[in-house]
């Protein structure tokens, strides 16, 4: 069956700060738990718990801290070897793993999400109390929370995201409906967040996608009017692989598709943020791979495609989609990495400029279930699409804070084996910091020096400042996984 992690991390004594599972933004079916993943969970319950003894900590209360999190990045180096940049003497001293935190990143999160927590979560579990105690620290600003389960939610995703985070901007996404009144984040629900953290922040802290379906035809021309002229929405978010109308489409489509790129052009919208990889059941499976990307991107230079996930099929497990099945081609090379490759080598054929990889759940499963293919990853598209075509998303709140990815992308390490043998670039602080956050500056025209002296006045960075006095990170995800107990894994508990 798949349920929460939450859920399940309410009944354990110690949420891990890396997570030993991965978690479902319910668009694919979670896998099940890895050996390698098991390993790593045990090796990390046997290292914590004796740095907490000798740190005279309990073990729940270790996991929250910098020294909690140097433990489970040694906890996978064990596992997988070499991955990550971090010391035994982290593991003891709270200090040691301070004085190589990072100061004025500009950390520029492009995929955030709202999840809808029930309300018995806030009043029943530590984590969910701990983000009540967060409310009554902006209550002033933000009103009682005591009838209003959407306001809980908005105050949530700020905590995980700018409380317990280096995160200092983000873009709020949604997934397309057929019909708004049934979708749980709508583009003017959207809209809305952004306007909730920008009050509350008294800076940009927040921009909001809109929804695009092109396939529900031509009436879809004068939806995507009124979100760019009323709701003034920054970007478009689309799925080509959800079928809405008649059926999935596809981005080089100069029937169905090109009509609104050429309405987007006129309404003066250039980023395209579009769904590929990880088909869950009810997606087209075929639409969800970036095949169709060369031609569109090609015809369409004016505009960027912007591909979320980055296409990654996944680790197993993701469901065989509803139409259109694909087969992968069976490769005992490190360097496939479905379907990933396929579109770097469009990249390098067509010599495209204005396609960019976006990160979110594919760096967070990959770093945390196997390192070793996300140094491959990184290395082939900066090899091919250039460092400066990587964009940093972390699909959070789903998969929690994005404090630990962040930790992770800062630590990993591109090992000599590897730049010897596939001519890697190292990573270094410049390529990291232009993923996190630099990158996507430039392609959403953020003036991020202007943003840095905004940012480090405004009312949320001093909430932030009294917050981190006593913080009280979650260490969970709020999406989906897999656990074991012989039911259908492809039907969520309660359904």
């Amino acid at each position: 069956m798949w349920i929460r992690q939450c859920d399940l991390d309410a009944e354990n004594e110690a949420p891990l700060p890396i997570p030993a599972r991965i978690a479902s933004n319910e668009e694919f079916i979670p896998p099940q738990q890895s050996p390698q993943q098991k390993e790593y969970e045990a090796r990390l319950k046997d290292l914590s718990e004796h740095a907490a003894k000798r740190q005279g900590i309990a073990r729940r209360d270790f996991l929250r801290t910098g020294s909690g999190f140097a433990a489970a990045l040694y906890a996978l180096n064990q596992v997988f070897g070499d991955c990550y940049e971090v010391s035994a003497a982290e593991m003891e001293d709270q200090k040691a793993f301070e004085e190589k935190w990072p100061k004025d990143q500009f950390i520029f999160d492009i995929q955030t999400h709202h999840v809808d927590v029930a309300r018995k979560w806030y009043d029943n579990t530590p984590q969910g109390k701990a983000t009540l105690r967060f409310f009554q620290m902006l209550r002033p600003l933000a009103g009682s929370p005591e009838k209003s389960l959407e306001l809980l939610n908005r105050a949530h995703y700020v905590k995980e995201v700018f409380g317990d985070s280096d995160t200092v901007m983000s873009v709020i996404s949604g997934v397309p409906t057929r019909e708004w009144d049934k979708n749980p984040l709508p583009p003017d629900q959207m809209v809305a967040t952004r306007k909730y953290v920008n009050d509350l922040a008294g800076s940009q802290r927040v921009l909001s996608h809109g929804l695009l379906r092109p396939n529900l035809g031509a009436k879809e021309l004068e939806e995507m009017e009124r979100q760019v002229k009323e709701l003034k929405i920054d970007a478009w978010k689309m799925y080509t692989g959800a079928e809405l109308g008649e059926k999935a489409w596809f981005l080089d489509d100069e029937k169905v598709a090109y009509p609104f790129w050429e309405k987007t052009k006129k309404l003066g919208v250039k980023n395209l943020c579009i769904h590929k990889g990880l088909p869950l059941g009810f997606f087209n499976e075929k639409a969800c791979q970036p095949l169709d990307v060369e031609k569109a991107a090609k015809d369409w230079p004016d505009l960027n495609f912007i591909i979320y996930h980055s296409g990654y099929r996944g680790i197993g497990g993701l469901g065989k989609g509803t139409g259109d099945k694909v087969e992968d081609k069976k490769t005992d090379d490190p360097q496939e990495i479905f379907w990933i490759s396929d579109l770097l080598r469009a990249i390098k054929k067509s010599k495209l400029k204005n396609v960019y990889f976006e990160l979110g759940s594919t760096f967070n499963m990959t770093s945390a279930a196997n390192p070793i293919v996300c140094q491959h990853m990184l290395g082939q598209m900066i090899e091919v699409a250039g460092a400066d075509h990587i964009l940093w998303g972390t699909d959070s709140i789903w998969n929690g804070s994005p404090q630990g990815q962040i930790e992770r992308l800062r630590r990993l390490k591109m090992p000599d084996e590897l730049r010897k043998k596939y001519g890697y670039s190292d990573l270094t602080d410049e390529i990291k910091n232009q993923i996190l956050g630099l990158n996507a500056a430039k392609v959403f025209g953020i003036d991020v020096k202007a943003k840095r002296q905004a940012i480090k006045a405004d009312k949320l960075s001093q909430l932030k400042e009294e917050y981190r006095k006593s913080p009280s990170p979650s260490n969970t995800q709020y999406g989906w996984i897999w656990v074991e107990d012989g039911r259908d894994p492809t039907v969520p508990v309660g359904s």
